[in-house]
Formats: structure tokens, C-alpha cells, sequence
């Protein structure tokens, strides 16, 4: 079955949100964006899982628009987040790789290209959507993971937000996911507590104290991001699931010297994923219950694909089948994600939309919803969808990537890409070779069609050069200590 279809099968009977009460217009609606790391398309009940378990979030999917069609703006962390916060592609803030990417090991033997120095900090000059929403008379609150900066003066208290409780320079969990959390920005909890149960309390206590005012809350959660670890219980209940299901063929299938996980089987990955839902859902029923739910409008997406290839085959905690590859690529599996707004009283519940949206989007589209101005010299690469969220169509406009790095044990290779329409192009730095694909009928991206279809690849490859001159992308240049003999 065509993954598209699965969201109008999957959402069919769920319960619509509570409440008919629909506040006019005029006044301000809260946001409440949720951001999930490293979550992949394919990871979610309603997109087709079934190994994870995620209920709450499935009925958020039955109660907004999902967008099958929805892109982060890089294949790794800190660029795509860089993207939400200024409505910026990551070339154009030369803010391409996870800060601070491979700059402490320098280039390797076995690449042949080098990567130019690019910005580690979201810049301050840039004006954040938080900063845009604090400006307009919200209340700004951050949770969880950061990534846009090194120094204190780069986070999220000095990019618009009013409290940050979490995000500094780090990736991943210092400490790990269980207290002691060793994050300076988030004070401890008895030892043991979870982090992802943290966030989403923080979060709950903000909405609390701001539920008669307007909001602009940001919970962007640190799972599912390494280091892997699920609660016990959870973890235990997977194992046993995962004896009673019955896989076909190999777990991993090798390409070059990268292995790609074809199955979803990780105990401790599904019960990361259970905790993200979990906690999605306490905060969703916080806003039911002080009477502000149809008044906030809801976004959950992911920050990239899911982790899906390694150099080794010991940690890879997810697949996203039928997608191509994972985090660290420009092929489907590393920057398709899902993505759900829920838009109370305007948007059909259960809609779908397959028109290809971005990161960038999120910035005009959501000053648009909550009614105020918006800032074309800041957002300049997203484009407003309400339009869509009220049900009318758009016409479609291109959509590009720059990842000019290589995504270390993951496997990926600097590249580009640029999607118009059903199109994609896809151009590989290291030779220049191109592959395209039709992904209305191959989304799996199997059949390259470069040579087939001469004039599509042409203008295709022509747009993504005259992007590249107008962002003033940087391009890789040749490694001085690369070694051919070091590949055989």
C-alpha cells in the first residue's frame, strides 16, 4: 500500500478534538510548536508503524492537516533548527552541519572533499520567529534541545525566548536521559526522573501560568536522539512485542561500506518514541483542560529523518521504509518528516495535503495564523500556508537543499538537492554526477531517470546552480590530504 493512503485509512474514527466553542478572530491564538529530534517519517502510528506505539499523536494527526509532503530544511539537526527560527535556508546562513560538525577532527583521508568553515551560532542579527512573537505581546517559552550555538549569548534566552529551561550547545543528553541531567540551563530532578517527562513538565507549568495570555511555547524534545534509553518497563514491554512479530528478509542490507536497517526493532528506540507520545499527550490535555485547546494551534514535526544507516550495524535505531536511507542524506529517508498543525476551527479535521513544504515555512505561516504582520525580509525562503490549512490550493514553488559535508558513520556525501513538483534532483559534490527521481511514482527513489528525462534534468540542475549564486551557498572544496588507496 502507497504510504499516502495510510493517513486517510489511519485517522478514520478518531475522536475530534473536545469542545465546540471557537474564539473569534481577533483574539490572539497561542502556538504551541512541538519539535521531536531525530523522529523519523516513518515512526509514527498513523504514518505506519507498527512497532511503535503512538496514540496520542495519532489523534492529533485526526484532528489537523497532516502533510505527507513535509521537509525539514537539512538532513542533520542544528541547520534544519536554524531554518525554523529565521525563516532562512541554511545556505544562505552559511549554517549547513550540526554545530560544531567535524571541525575539531579536521578532514579525512578517505574524503575527498573538505568542508569550508560555516557560521556555529545562529546569528544575532537574525530576528526568530520568538522574538517576532515576544514583539507582538506573547509570552515566549523554550524546552529541550538547543544546538544553535556555543556560547551562552547564542541561546534561547537571547534569541526572543522569555524562559529556557534546557537548551545550551549540546546535541544530545549530557548526562543521558535519566537525572542527573548535567545540563546547566535545566536544574536537577530527584535521580532517576526521565527527561522527556521533565520537558513535557516544564511546558505543562508554563502553560499554566500563561493559559489567560497569550503564548508562544517551543517544546523541542531531545528524544529520539542517541544515546538510546527507554524507560525499563517500556523497554521490557517492547522486547516482548518484538518476540511475537514475525520479520521477512535481512535486518540490514550493505551498500558500500553502509548498512541500512530495513526493520523496525529497537526496544529501547519504541519505547523512546511511547515517552515522546506520552508526554505529547499530557501536554495536549493540559490545554483541554484550562479551557484553551481550541484557542492554540498545534504543530508537531521532526528535525530531520531518522537515523537509519551506520558504518556498524550495532546502533542503528530505526528504519524509514519505504523511504531511501536516513539522517545525513538528501534522498527522502533523511529529510522527509512528518508533520501535523492543527488549526481549531479552520482547518477540516483529518485533512491531508501532499503539497511539499519546508522549515522555513513555519515562520510566515505561523505570524500569518495569529494575525501579524509579517517580516518578508526575514522569512524570505518560507512562504505562508494558510492557504492550505483553509482548504485552497497553492501553486507550487521549488524547494532546495545545500549539505556540502559528510555525515560521518551515518554514510552520506556533500550534496545538493532541489524538488519541484513530483521532481527531485539530487547532485553528488564528489563527482557531479546527478540522479533524478519522480517520486509520484518512485518514492522510493530507485529508479534514476537523469538520462531519461534530458531537459527536466537540465533546468533542474540550471535552478539549483542559479540558488546556490543567489544564497551565496559554499561549496566544498578538494581535501589536500585526501588518499584514494585509503577507500580500497
Amino acid at each position: 500500500m502507497h504510504k499516502k493512503l495510510l493517513y486517510k485509512i489511519l485517522i478514520v474514527g478518531m475522536p475530534l478534538i473536545a469542545g465546540c466553542n471557537i474564539p473569534g478572530k481577533n483574539k490572539k491564538p497561542n502556538i504551541l510548536f512541538i519539535l521531536v529530534d531525530d523522529l523519523g517519517w516513518s515512526d509514527l502510528g498513523y504514518t505506519g508503524s507498527t512497532f511503535y506505539e503512538t496514540p496520542h499523536v495519532d489523534e492529533l494527526a485526526s484532528q489537523g492537516m497532516v502533510f505527507t509532503d513535509a521537509y525539514a530544511a537539512s538532513p542533520v539537526c542544528s541547520p534544519s533548527r536554524a531554518a525554523i527560527m529565521s525563516g532562512k535556508y541554511p545556505a544562505r546562513l552559511n549554517l549547513t552541519d550540526w554545530i560544531p560538525g567535524n571541525r575539531h577532527y579536521g578532514p579525512h583521508e578517505d574524503q575527498k572533499l573538505a568542508s569550508k568553515p560555516f557560521q556555529l551560532h545562529l546569528d544575532l542579527h537574525e530576528t526568530t520567529i520568538a522574538e517576532s512573537f515576544k514583539a507582538a505581546g506573547y509570552s515566549t517559552f523554550f524546552a529541550g534541545k538547543w544546538h544553535l550555538g556555543e556560547k551562552e549569548k547564542y541561546f534561547p534566552a537571547r534569541q526572543g525566548f522569555d524562559v529556557n529551561k534546557g537548551g545550551n550547545s549540546t546535541g544530545h543528553p549530557a548526562g543521558g536521559y535519566f537525572a542527573p541531567y548535567q545540563n546547566p540551563q535545566l536544574r536537577d530532578g530527584p535521580k532517576g526522573e526521565y527527561l522527556t517527562d521533565r520537558l513535557a513538565d516544564e511546558t505543562i507549568e508554563f502553560i499554566g501560568q500563561n493559559s489567560k495570555k497569550p503564548f508562544f511555547a517551543f517544546l523541542s524534545f531531545y528524544t529520539v536522539h542517541l544515546p538510546m534509553q527507554g524507560k525499563p518497563e517500556k523497554v521490557e514491554k517492547y522486547r516482548k512485542k518484538l518476540s511475537k512479530m514475525d520479520y521477512k528478509g535481512k535486518e540490514f542490507v550493505k551498500k558500500g561500506g553502509t548498512y541500512y536497517k530495513q526493520w523496525q526493532n529497537m526496544p529501547h528506540y519504541a519505547a523512546m518514541v511511547e515517552s515522546m507520545d506520552e508526554n505529547v499527550g499530557r501536554v495536549l490535555e493540559t490545554l483541554k483542560n484550562k479551557g484553551i485547546a481550541q484557542n492554540t494551534i498545534v504543530v508537531f514535526t521532526s528535525d530531520n529523518g531518522g537515523m537509519a544507516t551506520s558504518k556498524q550495524t550495532g546502533n542503528i535505531p530505526t528504519s524509514n521504509l519505504q523511504l531511501r536511507a536516513g539522517k545525513g542524506y538528501l534522498y527522502e529517508g533523511g529529510i522527509r518528516v512528518p508533520l501535523i498543525i492543527r488549526w481549531p476551527g479552520e482547518t477540516e479535521a483529518g485533512s491531508t495535503s501532499d503539497f511539499p513544504v519546508t522549515g522555513t515555512d513555519f515562520y510566515p505561516t505561523l505570524l500569518d495564523l495569529a494575525g501579524i504582520d509579517l517580516k518578508p525580509g526575514q522569512h524570505q525562503d518560507g512562504i505562508s500556508l494558510e492557504p492550505l490549512l483553509e482548504g485552497k490550493n497553492m501553486n507550487e514553488r521549488p524547494i532546495y537543499w545545500h549539505y556540502p559535508h559528510y555525515s560521518g558513520g551515518l554514510g552520506g556525501t556533500p550534496s545538493a538537492a532541489v524538488r519541484l513538483e513530483n521532481y527531485k534532483l539530487i547532485e553528488f559534490y564528489e563527482d557531479d554526477h546527478v540522479e533524478l527521481y519522480n517520486l509520484e511514482n518512485d518514492l522510493d527513489e530507485n529508479n534514476d531517470i537523469s538520462e531519461e528525462e534530458p531537459e527536466i534534468t537540465s533546468k533542474l540542475q540550471k535552478m539549483l546552480k542559479d540558488w546556490r549564486a543567489e544564497v551565496d551557498a559554499q561549496m566544498p572544496c578538494p581535501n589536500p590530504v585526501y588518499d584514494d588507496q585509503s577507500k580500497i
